[in-house]
């Protein structure tokens, strides 16, 4: 099995990636065991001011920063010789400023989704060793991004992400018609991906298979298959270093594989959730008459029509443990979840003679 996994002028022992889990699923804690177990930890930028020392109730846009970049340096204080990165969706109201102020504390590698990232490395090009790793579900976007960098920037992508919308959790990249039909080969997209850059550009580029990756047969799978690591998310939830709440972990050992399904989020992407409670996340906002507080969407379905129900507030209730009427984001394979481990366990079974 390759071991090694280098993403621009970073070089990680093993070639995983933990995938962020916004609103502090992956903060500080687990982003920096996974970068000392020699994985790459990423903390995740979404509504990471929600339920942190900084935010006040009315300054979420500042916390948003300040929080970021507390969870920073814990992952590096945690891991001081580690990768550490962070995820932030291009959907985000304050997507500039997250970028930003993540390098400002010290991320090595930035991974960007849900949306394309065009105008990234025009936000980076003072840091020019930070990672670039945008997500893509398809060729077609991955020569997107590609040749908008190459030609306004001068600058490819570090890896690339390819996320199946099949298994993969959270928000989505794909239309919800088109989600489990059978048709989406991740590993017909990742093999096409290397291709690409070979072809247009005479580089390798490390091309990183996300969504579904749960074990070391599937792990083994993904670079049998051409992939040059794996992005597990769902999997570091139930350890004792995952940031979330006991409860949010309970659910995923108490989940079974159908109450595993599909919801459209405010944020027009479909999203993978533990559904048990669903009708639950919309009364809670119609029973306390939430407003859309944050604006923490550019585009929003719940901050400009009141529709559906505010996702930011929903997935902090359940990361504080209120799990009937929060959201759980997961994977197809959170039921898999038997018991909680440590992110170094986890890394043993994976890598281990």
């Amino acid at each position: 099995m390759t071991k090694e996994l280098k993403i621009g002028k970073h070089t990680a022992r093993y070639p995983v990636i933990q995938g962020g889990m916004g609103v502090r699923i992956s903060g500080g804690n687990l982003a920096g065991h996974v970068a000392k177990c020699g994985g790459i930890g990423l903390v995740a930028a979404a509504g990471i001011a929600l339920n942190s020392d900084h935010y006040t109730g009315t300054n979420y846009f500042q916390a948003e920063t300040q929080a970021f970049q507390t969870e920073l340096r814990k992952a590096r204080a945690i891991a001081p010789d580690g990768i550490i990165g962070v995820n932030v969706m291009v959907a985000l109201s304050d997507f500039e400023p997250l970028v930003k102020s993540a390098i400002e504390a010290g991320a090595q590698v930035i991974v960007c989704g849900a949306g394309l990232p065009l105008s990234l490395p025009e936000l980076t090009a003072h840091a020019p060793d930070v990672a670039l790793v945008p997500i893509a579900s398809s060729v077609r976007a991955a020569q997107l991004i590609a040749r908008t960098w190459e030609k306004r920037y001068h600058r490819l992508p570090d890896a690339v992400v390819v996320e199946d919308p099949d298994t993969a959790g959270g928000h989505l990249g794909e239309k919800m018609e088109n989600i489990g039909t059978g048709e989406y080969d991740q590993y017909a997209t990742v093999r096409g991906v290397k291709q690409f850059f070979r072809d247009e550009y005479h580089v390798e580029i490390p091309v990183i298979a996300a969504g579904g990756i749960w074990d070391r047969a599937d792990l083994e799978h993904a670079l049998a298959e051409g992939a040059d690591g794996v992005q597990m998310a769902s999997r570091f939830v139930c350890t004792e270093e995952c940031d979330a709440d006991m409860a949010f972990k309970q659910a995923y050992l108490d989940c079974k594989q159908e109450d595993i399904g599909l919801l459209m989020s405010p944020a027009g992407l479909p999203g993978r959730a533990i559904l048990t409670n669903t009708p639950n996340i919309r009364q809670y906002d119609l029973d306390h008459h939430t407003p859309c507080r944050m604006g923490c969407l550019k585009k929003c379905s719940y901050k400009e029509s009141g529709e559906r129900f505010c996702i930011v507030t929903a997935l902090d209730r359940a990361q504080q443990g209120d799990v009937e009427t929060g959201l759980v984001f997961c994977g197809t394979n959170a039921w898999k979840a038997d018991k909680i481990t440590t992110v170094q366990a986890i890394f043993d079974e994976l890598f281990g003679d």
